[in-house]
């Protein structure tokens, strides 16, 4: 029998996950925001304060919201024209098939929509969103993120990128993902062939330290190779997890290591509850000027904020040259 998935403090306080006497705090955060760790992360949780229990066990301080934290903080919400979609720049546009994700990260900057009461658009509202993308001839790629798209069948995923590549005007696909990582069983033949497109899907893992890389992940991130589906990686910046030159280091050649290109490297967005992750932005430069030249040149992502404007690269100034250099 499968171990579940990991949802109620019970189960966690059952897995050696949290101490009995967490139980009131957990319920409390439990009350608020989503909370599902799949077996697969789980097993890699050596203590709730290792760098993968971080990431995904609940805290009370989640509910403590800092003066800078907003519900909506790269203003999603304000560029939505229809439900399920985000158009921030002319050529892209977000479409959010589903608000589910296979593991709940506790540094969302979607956490206040995000969970499993969130479901799926309903034929209604995704036929909205199609007709949405279809009149605006100027998008030429979407972006299907979430929630997580990989938790809906190869059925329903295949029939999305069916109407998604009748469209003239579409051009591109990327699909943002934390699933081969969460749930590597996801990764079936049906799914690999809902995911074989002409031109090639782009798929976008979301990875945050080289443990998150278990023999399952690697057998499924191996498949979707095979499968000629192009991977990108992309990571956020976080107080506990990943903050040092050699744990980043580490998490960029394992990428490498799976076929997957660093992609991003997101510093926080400002959510509410999710300041004990936040790096200041000079030390994210300095990390990254650490790396430079330490680590292969396509191991080293970019660095990146992203806001209500669109995202900014926040990479460390460039050494100044001398005239006739």
């Amino acid at each position: 029998m499968a171990t579940p998935t990991l949802r109620t403090a019970d189960q966690l306080i059952e897995a050696g996950l949290a101490p009995p006497a967490a139980r009131a705090g957990l319920e409390a955060v439990a009350a608020r925001y989503a909370t599902a760790i799949p077996a697969p992360l789980a097993a890699l949780i050596g203590d709730p304060a290792d760098p993968i229990g971080l990431q995904f066990i609940p805290d009370p301080a989640e509910l403590e919201t800092a003066p800078h934290e907003r519900a909506d903080p790269i203003g999603d919400d304000a560029l939505s024209p229809v439900p399920g979609i985000v158009h921030r720049y002319p050529d892209r546009a977000l479409l959010k098939p589903t608000l589910a994700c296979p593991v709940y990260c506790r540094f969302c900057f979607r956490r206040e929509h995000v969970g499993p009461e969130g479901g799926v658009l309903s034929e209604a509202e995704l036929e909205a969103a199609f007709r949405w993308l279809a009149d605006h001839d100027a998008v030429s790629e979407v972006i299907l993120t979430g929630g997580d798209p990989l938790i809906l069948s190869p059925r329903r995923l295949g029939a999305i990128f069916a109407r998604l590549r009748a469209i003239p005007h579409i051009s591109r696909l990327r699909l943002h993902t934390r699933v081969p990582l969460a749930d590597p069983a996801r990764i079936t033949p049906a799914l690999l062939a809902a995911l074989d497109l002409d031109p090639p899907l782009f798929l976008v893992l979301h990875a945050n330290h080289a443990r998150e890389f278990g023999a399952e992940a690697r057998a499924g991130l191996r498949a979707l190779r095979r499968a000629g589906i192009p991977l990108l990686g992309q990571s956020v910046l976080l107080r506990g997890v990943n903050d040092s030159a050699d744990t980043l280091r580490a998490l960029f050649e394992t990428m490498l290591e799976c076929g997957v290109k660093p992609y991003y490297l997101h510093q926080l967005d400002p959510a509410p509850g999710t300041a004990r992750f936040h790096v200041p932005i000079t030390e994210g430069r300095a990390l990254i000027a650490a790396l430079r030249g330490t680590i292969s040149g396509h191991a080293l992502p970019t660095y990146i904020l992203d806001s209500p404007a669109g995202k900014t690269t926040l990479e460390p100034s460039p050494v100044s040259l001398s005239a006739g250099l």
